[in-house]
């Protein structure tokens, strides 16, 4: 793929965020527009329904600010991500905050959290979102910068934990996320991370189709290509878990179409190994 490709689609995909944010719609909802997107009205019951159904407790969903929470996500990597205080924490995708706000509870006044996020209307939502969450009691110790996620505006090896939640399949250049990723990571630090991965191959019509790349369908990648991209990237401890149960609502996100049969959730989890060269 050239990179004017690259280009274009994450355009298509910034374009696409920015009315999610700016209209409080889900991407990655429960039923289509009646235009035939994948984007589809979602309030703040219709997010925390969405977010239970993936993961995520009550008192989580209830832990961050109003309209912190989009339901965009496809799993919860604090589940995976087993956070400690005082950690650094970097979010790829960060949307209007919500896994950043969770993670800094789950680290703490002397940890640290970074949203990446490349679109501008996302960015000023999750600042905004972020003194909300400062005045209702919350650590000053949550940030988000913008930038690209295969480019990240972070320093090297000053992250202990990355989390991402159903962003990467969206990137047209995941090798490049993943060896940005190792770059900033600390010697022995770790990737936690929810994603939509290939199970099957994807019909040609569906691939090319930009509401189902925008919509966390077209851009996954086979399970065998993701390894080899993490291992080629310097990643060891590699582990790729499908959950089966996720097909259930995923079948929702571009209803009869029947894009269940190809693509699931995963947990995907690697660590950058304590020595390297």
């Amino acid at each position: 793929m050239q990179t004017n490709d690259h280009d274009s689609i994450r355009q298509q995909v910034r374009t696409a965020y920015a009315a999610v944010a700016n209209t409080g719609s889900s991407c990655c909802a429960t039923a289509p527009a009646p235009s035939g997107s994948c984007c589809a009205p979602s309030d703040q019951s219709v997010a925390e329904l969405l977010s239970r159904g993936i993961g995520y407790s009550a008192e989580e969903t209830a832990a961050v600010p109003e309209g912190a929470n989009l339901g965009l996500g496809c799993g919860n990597p604090q589940a995976i991500a087993a956070l400690k205080a005082g950690e650094a924490v970097l979010d790829l995708g960060s949307g209007a905050g919500f896994d950043c706000f969770l993670a800094g509870r789950a680290v703490g006044a002397n940890g640290h959290v970074i949203g990446i996020d490349m679109t501008p209307d996302m960015i000023s939502k999750a600042r905004a979102n972020a003194v909300k969450y400062v005045n209702a009691g919350g650590f000053a110790n949550v940030e988000f910068r913008l930038g690209e996620i295969e480019y990240l505006p972070v320093a090297d090896a000053s992250i202990d934990v990355i989390i991402s939640n159903c962003v990467i399949n969206l990137s047209p250049d995941k090798a490049q996320v993943f060896r940005d990723a190792y770059r900033v990571l600390k010697p022995g630090g770790r990737l936690a991370i929810s994603d939509i991965v290939l199970t099957a191959e994807l019909p040609s019509e569906m691939r090319a189709e930009v509401a189902l790349y925008t919509g966390c369908v077209a851009g996954a990648a086979q399970i065998a290509d993701l390894v080899a991209m993490l291992a080629a990237a310097g990643f060891s401890n590699i582990r790729i878990a499908p959950k089966d149960a996720s097909r259930e609502y995923i079948q929702h996100w571009a209803p009869g179409r029947g894009v269940e049969n190809f693509i699931a959730s995963a947990n995907i989890e690697a660590v950058k190994p304590e020595q390297t060269t």
